[in-house]
């Protein structure tokens, strides 16, 4: 039976930011990953912009390793964008003027614990999820995804979660082996066969039956596994671009993407008044 639909204003988005990035040493050694930078920005604020482009704007952020680093840059976010004027004489409040670099978000930043799992990790900030349906992904990947249309297929399904599918790209040289030889090589990426999952999930709080407090818990294993068994988790297949910043050579490929000026996930458009650059000719 399909879901009620809720003003996407009001779902939350939970994003998981506690993780210790060991593949990405040379960056996560001073910052947790959500916090490695495209572009400039955290990662974190380019996952939140592609949300944030379609109206989700409510965010519980999940924390854990170097957490109080995530809690500053939400706390002195209006310090580092907005002009202010301060009395050093009289009240010491700043008077903030433009609004340049605001967004419409309002962030929870909850402590998790140093070394949870995802699934204690997500069952930790239940409190904090005030509606039947929300959002759930990772805090180290973006994507060109339409979550206006991962959210009409969860509604439609009936299903306590849906899961986003996509088809990676394999970064070395694939063979197609036949009788002990090699009959094809392709040197460049290629398309995987199968799905895997990219994250961008969408959860009714029947998840919450599934997990626990256990810090050993991880999503992806038994609730995941229990929710298809269940019959009770949809996938929503995702053909358009995905990335991870998994290590530094993805660090270095994402930030080239940047740099080229209209990477496939950016799909919110700059304006001045959110400090961003002008949107080019084909901006999305």
């Amino acid at each position: 039976m399909p879901h009620a639909r809720l003003p996407k204003d009001r779902m939350p988005v939970v994003i998981l930011c506690g993780g210790q990035g060991t593949r990405l040493r040379e960056e996560t050694e001073y910052r947790p990953k959500p916090m490695v930078e495209i572009g400039g920005k955290p990662i974190l604020w380019h996952i939140m912009k592609i949300y944030g482009h379609y109206d989700v704007g409510r965010f519980v952020l999940c924390l854990g390793y170097k957490g109080w680093i995530i809690k500053e840059y939400f706390l002195r976010h209006h310090e580092r964008m907005r002009d202010f004027t301060i009395s050093m004489t009289g009240d010491p409040e700043p008077v903030w003027h433009n609004r340049k670099g605001s967004e419409r978000w309002q962030v929870t930043c909850a402590e998790t614990g140093a070394e949870t799992a995802t699934g204690a990790r997500l069952w930790r900030v239940r409190d904090y999820i005030d509606t039947e349906t929300f959002l759930f992904t990772y805090g180290d990947a973006v994507a060109r995804i339409d979550i206006d249309a991962l959210l009409e297929h969860h509604w439609e399904t009936g299903k306590v979660a849906t899961v986003t599918g996509i088809h990676p790209t394999s970064r070395y040289g694939e063979m197609t082996v036949e009788d002990g030889r090699v009959v094809e090589f392709n040197e460049k990426p290629t398309v995987a066969e199968g799905a895997v999952s990219g994250g961008f999930f969408v959860f009714q709080r029947e998840i919450f039956d599934y997990l626990n407090d256990d810090p050993q818990l991880f999503l992806e294993h038994d609730p995941l596994q229990r929710l298809a068994r269940d019959g009770e988790l949809a996938v929503y297949l995702h053909e358009d671009h995905w990335d991870s910043m998994d290590t530094y050579r993805d660090y270095l490929h994402l930030n080239a993407l940047w740099k080229q000026g209209d990477p496939p996930w950016k799909v919110w458009r700059d304006s001045p008044a959110t400090g961003g650059r002008p949107a080019g000719p084909s901006s999305r």
